[in-house]
């Protein structure tokens, strides 16, 4: 009894000593994941990696288990400079690029040499890596929680890291990055995008909590495009003048009927900006674009329900040697169906329909989903 009584005082003193007012002065972004302190696991030496296509190829990492620039240049003979930024000589042409509220920043660099770089800037911010997808140019972080949220006060600075082990905001966030060709020659345009979760209670007794998504945030979309032209070798005046600039205006999108009794997307923007709309709505939502095509206005996705998807991420529940698992089987009834994005140029606007794996147009309550999805993204 007594004991309980030491933790309910103990817990009462937190919440009186902390306040919104109390965060980390001076950084409103400090992630943690968990998971970047797993040890790395070895791959049997008789198994082979598959091929891959090389529109993206990943520089080898070094044996030591990062990707860095300057180990990159070292074990390839070539020496660089402290400070140096050979990895984009012309810095002054790193901007950005916007279309109403969606902001993207473009590089005068192939990809190939963008890739390791961005890795890096991932996991310097405490992140991991989880999916790595160079072929498409898809790079997605595991999920993690901002630190800087969790309120100060000297009881919590007192206790240390007992009370990080324990103190939770509730809120996890994982971020995409996908790196594109750019319209203009020998350019890359980097998107990044968030996906958010909150824990909340699933029953009336809250004695059970589950995870369910939260709206993106642009503005940590921002926030990390600003951060990564910096890491670029742009300076921070100039790169936070750039993302607080004037939105144009946005195109405007709504859901019409189609022949044959399905439904469009109809986006009052021109192809090119509307393909970019569409791309970072379909990030923003969790699918799995395993390819594009843009010259034929195809997204290559897979999708689940975000709803059943939260429910599984994160899992912070899992413990260590449940991690490792890998070879058990997953008995989830959860199935990523494979379907086509097109966008398309229809007069002064564009049109966004779903189509089967097959190509085909797709009426199913499925496709009127993932529609209903984007407009609530794209309107």
């Amino acid at each position: 009894m007594k004991r309980n009584t030491v933790y309910f005082v103990l817990f009462a003193l937190l919440a009186g000593c902390s306040s919104v007012q109390d965060l980390v002065q001076g950084e409103k972004i400090q992630y943690k994941s968990e998971a970047r302190q797993l040890p790395r696991l070895e791959i049997p030496p008789d198994l082979t990696s598959p091929s891959r296509d090389d529109r993206y190829a990943v520089p080898d990492v070094s044996t030591h288990g990062t990707a860095t620039l300057s180990t990159y240049n070292a074990e390839r003979g070539g020496a660089v400079r402290a400070g140096s930024t050979d990895i984009l000589p012309n810095v002054a042409k790193v901007h950005i690029e916007r279309a109403g509220g969606e902001r993207w920043l473009v590089v005068p660099e192939a990809a190939e040499k963008i890739w390791p770089v961005v890795k890096e800037f991932w996991q310097g911010l405490g992140f991991l890596v989880k999916t790595e997808m160079p072929e498409v140019g898809v790079m997605e972080t595991d999920w993690a929680e901002n630190r800087a949220k969790i309120p100060n006060s000297p009881i919590r600075n007192l206790l240390g890291k007992v009370i990080d082990s324990v103190y939770s905001t509730g809120e996890m966030d994982k971020f995409r990055t996908r790196l594109e060709r750019g319209s203009a020659p020998g350019t890359t345009e980097i998107y990044i995008s968030h996906r958010g979760m909150v824990e909340v209670f699933s029953t009336q007794a809250k004695d059970a909590t589950m995870w369910q998504p939260r709206p993106p945030d642009t503005e940590l979309e921002a926030e990390f495009l600003r951060r990564l032209m910096v890491r670029f070798g742009v300076e921070d005046t100039r790169a936070k003048a750039e993302l607080t600039g004037t939105d144009d205006k946005i195109g405007r999108a709504k859901l019409v009927r189609a022949a044959g009794g399905g439904s469009t997307l109809e986006v009052a923007d021109n192809f090119d900006r509307a393909w970019r709309r569409v791309g970072l709505a379909l990030d923003r939502v969790g699918f799995t674009v395993e390819d594009r095509d843009r010259s034929k206005g195809y997204y290559f996705v897979r999708y689940v329900d975000p709803q059943i998807d939260g429910q599984r991420s994160p899992d912070k529940d899992k413990g260590f040697l449940s991690k490792l698992a890998f070879w058990k089987s997953d008995k989830s009834p959860i199935k990523a169906e494979q379907y086509r994005v097109l966008v398309k140029q229809a007069g002064s606007a564009s049109e966004v329909q779903v189509l089967n794996k097959d190509g085909q147009p797709d009426n199913s309550d499925t496709s009127r989903r993932i529609l209903a999805l984007l407009h609530e993204q794209l309107k």
